[in-house]
């Protein structure tokens, strides 16, 4: 019996008690310590002596939070004040409890908090960077390009035409299809990818043309063609395909962002086209510098890629590296078949592949973060930044072997070239 009063003591002087904190949605950034206050009100005739406090974090790897000790001098006015440290560790959503405990009686808590990352002068000084020295490639195509062949390409474009239609209508449909094996209970995850899958061919396209020997005039035109294509294409399916993966993102079409890079496409283009035709001469040299500048650029943006999103290996799993794999690679498998099957030439099957199989993850990486809120923006960008470090890897594997065979050609016709020549001084002797 005494027992029992003791307890009913304790319960009905903990019964008034509320705890609660300050605030109840945070926003804080990675590495970040954050002083997150709360209160305990009604503590009315209690032992503050057998009280606890115990704070706990429902995701450890995300959010960290500091153990509170009861100290009665905070107690104010039966009003008890204090605060724990909270520390954001990894990009996600994450809740803080905090419980007061009296007796057999329990009072929680919970705080909702959410890590997003600073931004930074690296993320900046890459984007410039990049900008500035694929549009100096740009000019060296404007040099380089033959614009007699591109009027007559524009004039019957069949292969520009192939490359629409496996940019815009088998890109897409593989996106959407791989995000649903793959990423099932994850809709954010599907979306990474299908935005990834609708978004135009990328300049790096018509780099790797380059440097396979493919058809550059054609590269181009359709890169082009697909830019300009995409103002009404993926709005199309953002809003069709797109709205069932995830009907209730609020999307935002960056169309502005579409047409800085079509403008950022033409101007230099254009300088290299007018050095083409006032300058000959340096653009012969320019035309010179075009392979190993590209294969340099290439390099510079993959290491400089990686180390600037280097906190995103984190989240990569077997199915991210998946999707990363098989988004271009099945691209540069679809485009080369439908471009062999149309009986293209080689120089243009290799450009159709290529241009097929390279996305513009730039622009998907630009939609997602326009269109979700952090940190949902940074970590479904994991998927297009995959697809961008797995996509050079088959065609850096095909440079290699073309190396290889350009090599042995080289040695065959010298060695050919050696057997002709007895021969040729035998006949005038």
């Amino acid at each position: 019996m005494i027992f029992i009063f003791i307890g009913l003591l304790l319960l009905n002087s903990a019964s008034g008690v509320t705890i609660q904190f300050n605030e109840t949605d945070k926003i804080i950034h990675m590495d970040e310590v954050s002083v997150i206050p709360f209160s305990i009100s009604g503590l009315n005739n209690m032992d503050l002596s057998k009280a606890n406090l115990v704070s706990n974090s429902s995701l450890w790897n995300i959010v960290q939070v500091s153990s509170p000790e009861f100290d009665a001098k905070l107690l104010q006015n039966k009003v008890y004040n204090s605060s724990v440290n909270v520390t954001g560790i990894f990009l996600g959503k994450a809740k803080v409890l905090i419980s007061f405990q009296y007796g057999e009686t329990q009072i929680e808590s919970t705080l909702n908090v959410v890590v997003i990352r600073k931004a930074r002068t690296i993320d900046t000084i890459f984007t410039a960077s990049v900008a500035i020295l694929v549009s100096l490639l740009y000019v060296n195509f404007g040099c380089a390009m033959d614009w007699d062949v591109c009027k007559k390409t524009i004039k019957k474009p069949i292969g520009p035409l192939i490359g629409c239609v496996c940019q815009f209508l088998l890109m897409p449909m593989i996106s959407y299809v791989l995000g649903l094996l793959l990423f099932p209970s994850h809709p954010e995850m599907q979306l990474g990818l299908f935005f990834t899958g609708i978004s135009p061919s990328g300049g790096a396209s018509n780099i790797w043309t380059i440097i396979l020997g493919g058809n550059l005039n054609l590269s181009v035109t359709m890169t082009t063609l697909c830019t300009i294509a995409a103002f009404g294409l993926m709005p199309m399916w953002l809003f069709t395909l797109g709205k069932i993966i995830f009907d209730k993102a609020n999307l935002i079409m960056p169309y502005d962002k579409i047409a800085t890079f079509a403008i950022g496409l033409i101007i230099p283009l254009t300088i290299g086209y007018l050095i083409q035709k006032k300058l000959p001469r340096f653009s012969v040299i320019m035309v010179r510098i075009m392979k190993p500048f590209s294969v340099c650029l290439i390099i510079f943006i993959v290491i400089f890629a990686i180390i600037t999103n280097l906190y995103l290996f984190r989240l990569f799993s077997w199915q991210i590296i998946l999707a990363g794999l098989g988004l271009p690679w099945l691209g540069f498998i679809f485009g080369l078949l439908v471009a062999f099957i149309f009986r293209q030439q080689n120089q243009d099957i290799r450009a159709i592949a290529i241009e097929t199989g390279v996305q513009n993850t730039g622009v998907a990486i630009f939609l997602l973060r326009f269109s979700l809120k952090q940190p949902d923006a940074d970590l479904t960008t994991v998927i297009p930044v995959s697809c961008a470090i797995m996509t050079p890897l088959p065609l850096m594997v095909l440079y290699c072997v073309k190396l290889v065979i350009d090599k042995r050609k080289k040695k065959l016709m010298r060695s050919q070239e050696k057997v002709q020549d007895p021969l040729q001084d035998t006949s005038t002797a």
